[in-house]
C-alpha cells in the first residue's frame, strides 16, 4: 500500500488579512511559523520524498519538518496555489478588500476567465492538477506533500470521480472546496490506489487538533 501526506501550509500573512503581494512571496504570519514547528513533530519520521510548492509559505511550511528528519523538499513545479485573481489589480488592498472580488470570481463560474494578464483561468489550473494526478501513482510510499488549500481541494475532488470542466462542475467544486475541513497546517492522508486507480482518503485528526491547540 502507499500512503501519501497532504499538507496545507501554515497561516500565510494573506490568510491573517494582509495586504496584497505577489502570490508566490507571500510569507507564514508569526502564527503560521509557530504552527510549521509543531507540525514537524506531528507525522512521518522517515518520509521517502518531500514535495513541495515553489511559494515562499510553503516552503516555510516544509522547512522545520525538513530539518527533523534531515531531509530535502523538492519543489514540485505543479504544486503552487491557484492565481484566480491578477495581483497586480489587487496592489494596496487588505483581505476584507479582496474578498469581494474573489467572491465575484467564483460567483461568475467561467473555467475560461482569466481576471488579468497575471491570472490563471480555472481551466489551466484543473489541467495542472490532472497532470499530477497521473504522476500520483508513482510516488513512493510515504511521500509527503506541502501546498494549498485549494489545489489540495481539487486534487481530492478529482480522486472522488468528480469533473470540473464547465460552469456547474466549477460551482460544484467551490462548494466542495468550502466546505472542506482544511485549516492552515491541515494533514490528509491518501492510501491507495486501490484496484489500480481508487484511493481512499483520510483526514489525519490527531495532527489536525494538535494545529488547532496553538490557533486558538
Amino acid at each position: 500500500m502507499t500512503r501519501i501526506y497532504c499538507v496545507r501550509h501554515g497561516q500565510s500573512t494573506a490568510n491573517a488579512g494582509g495586504v496584497t503581494m505577489e502570490h508566490a512571496a507571500i510569507p507564514l504570519s508569526r502564527l503560521g511559523i509557530a504552527q510549521a514547528e509543531v507540525l514537524a513533530g506531528l507525522f512521518d519520521s522517515a518520509p521517502s520524498r518531500i514535495l513541495v510548492s515553489s511559494y515562499v509559505r510553503a516552503l516555510e511550511t516544509a522547512a522545520p519538518y525538513c530539518a527533523r528528519v534531515h531531509r530535502q523538499a523538492e519543489v514540485h513545479p505543479l504544486l503552487h496555489e491557484f492565481s484566480a485573481l491578477d495581483v497586480d489589480q489587487l496592489q494596496g488592498m487588505m483581505g476584507a478588500q479582496r474578498r469581494p472580488l474573489a467572491d465575484a470570481y467564483w460567483a461568475a463560474a467561467d473555467p475560461q476567465l482569466r481576471a488579468g494578464p497575471k491570472a490563471e483561468t480555472f481551466a489551466e489550473f484543473s489541467a495542472r492538477v490532472d497532470t499530477f494526478v497521473l504522476e500520483l501513482a508513482r510516488l513512493p510510499d510515504r511521500s509527503v506533500l506541502v501546498g494549498h488549500g485549494i489545489w489540495f481541494g481539487l486534487l481530492f475532488w478529482k480522486l472522488l470521480g468528480f469533473t470540473a470542466d464547465d460552469s456547474a462542475g466549477m460551482r460544484a467544486f467551490r462548494r466542495f472546496q468550502t466546505g472542506l475541513p482544511m485549516p492552515n497546517c491541515a494533514v490528509y492522508e491518501l492510501d491507495g490506489p486501490h484496484g489500480g486507480h481508487r484511493w481512499n482518503l483520510r483526514a489525519n485528526e490527531d495532527a489536525m487538533r494538535a494545529i488547532s491547540r496553538i490557533t486558538g
